[in-house]
């Protein structure tokens, strides 16, 4: 499992798009509201790659989401659990499944995950045409 400083370095190596950074949002409001299907140490590297970019520029949520991140990082209420739930699933209708899907990929190609598969069958320039998509 990678540390923060592993995840931090590899985030600046390889810089994410804003729409990248929504959809390390999503994920973490997805790990903090219990709905994350990824293994363990997938979720403490993606808790470590929103720590490493949640200061850079996102298309779509941003301030508020990180204010309520922080606050159910440090205690879990009812009310704020709710909370986490409405904007975890604010945030997935905002961002598509083909985003999403496409930024999981990226980050399992550009090895972000240790035990990460690489799916050969995707386009050659898909990352090309995704930031055309949102530039």
């Amino acid at each position: 499992m990678k540390s923060f400083n592993e995840v931090n370095h590899w985030a600046r190596r390889f810089p994410l798009i804003p729409v990248h950074v929504d959809c390390a949002i999503a994920v973490m409001l997805k790990i903090l509201d219990g709905k994350c299907k990824m293994k363990p140490e997938e979720k403490v590297v993606m808790t470590h790659l929103y720590h490493a970019v949640k200061n850079r520029p996102s298309r779509l949520l941003g301030g508020e989401m990180h204010s309520l991140i922080s606050r159910a990082e440090e205690t879990r209420d009812r009310d704020l659990l709710d909370a986490i739930y409405e904007q975890r699933v604010l945030a997935e209708t905002m961002i598509s499944r083909p985003v999403m899907k496409t930024f999981k990929s990226l980050i399992r190609q550009q090895g972000l995950f240790e035990s990460a598969v690489v799916q050969v069958e995707e386009e050659e320039h898909w990352v090309d045409d995704l930031v055309a998509e949102f530039v």
